[in-house]
């Protein structure tokens, strides 16, 4: 039976977008909400404005994931037309560019021109994209999937706020929505270390650190807009 070994590398396409959209959503939410609820504003002020937050937020998160990607895909999409047209015009010249990639990387000379051969009669292309551009099956820009995941994560950890703000009495608005949005934001890094095999500790106080300075900051000017509006 053969065996696959299946790597984090292979992950990193939606766990980025994944994690991105989660900490977004939380973090730019739970601000939102911080910074109207600290301007002494309603239960229905702030679950609106929490609301619009979320639906604007996940849609920018996909159509910014999705003209990102989209723009990667383009340029692996060139770079390999590219590679066909030297491929057809040119094999010879593209046989010596593998090969010295090859002695490049520890290969004698013979051995290097063996490998490139039998790998270019295999698929000369695909030797090329994964051996002269980087490119692989595993990490090719996939924009739907970046977008969906970013817009889906979004909406999930923009929820996390609003869900509290429909929970907690209005006097308290402001220390539970920063309490849970931090827990949440504690897992959400650690379990994204956990997967993508960094430090769980790590993780966890890269992002809670810059939610905290963002739900301070926001609650400040809503403080202050509160006072002078009042």
């Amino acid at each position: 039976m053969a065996h696959r070994e299946r790597h984090r590398s292979e992950r990193i396409g939606w766990l980025r977008a994944a994690v991105l959209g989660a900490n977004d959503g939380i973090v730019s939410t739970a601000s939102l909400l911080v910074g109207v609820a600290a301007a002494d504003a309603t239960r229905q002020d702030v679950l609106i404005a929490g609301i619009a937050g979320l639906v604007a937020g996940a849609l920018s998160m996909a159509a910014g994931e999705y003209v990102s990607v989209s723009s990667q895909a383009d340029t692996e999409r060139a770079d390999l037309s590219r590679e066909r047209h030297e491929l057809f015009t040119d094999p010879q010249a593209e046989e010596d560019e593998l090969t010295g990639i090859y002695v490049r990387r520890g290969l004698e000379p013979e051995l290097a021109r063996t490998v490139a051969r039998q790998l270019a009669a295999k698929g000369a292309l695909a030797a090329h994209a994964r051996d002269e551009l980087g490119l692989t099956e595993q990490l090719a820009a996939r924009p739907l999937q970046a977008a969906l995941a970013s817009a889906a994560t979004f909406a999930v950890g923009a929820g996390v706020p609003v869900i509290t703000i429909l929970l907690v009495p209005t006097t308290t608005f402001v220390p539970l929505v920063v309490t849970v949005s931090l827990a949440c934001l504690v897992a959400l890094g650690a379990i994204a270390a956990r997967i993508g095999g960094a430090p769980m500790l790590l993780g966890a106080a890269r992002v809670t650190i810059w939610g905290l300075l963002a739900m301070v900051a926001t609650a400040g000017v809503g403080r202050l807009f509160g006072a002078a509006v009042g």
